[in-house]
């Protein structure tokens, strides 16, 4: 798992940081997708990351709050 992600890191920092003083006709510039995903593929991460984390913490608050109202049910 750790050398996925170092591959990974190393592939986008040579995408976003070494690509734009490469010519664009150079064939190492088909290994890369267009410049616009550099900003459009970590916020489409966050995005997701976020509402998954988000809806987590809904769930298990819902939950906590249920079982404190059903025990203050119970208890009067």
């Amino acid at each position: 798992m750790l050398i996925l992600a170092t591959a990974v890191f190393l592939y986008y920092t040579i995408w976003t940081l070494l690509m734009p003083f490469v010519d664009e006709d150079h064939p190492l510039q088909q290994l890369f997708p267009p410049r616009v995903w550099a900003i459009r593929l970590p916020v489409i991460l966050i995005l997701l990351g976020s509402a998954v984390v988000g809806s987590f913490l809904s769930v298990v608050m819902i939950r906590s709050n249920r079982r404190r109202a059903l025990k203050a049910k119970k208890a009067s």
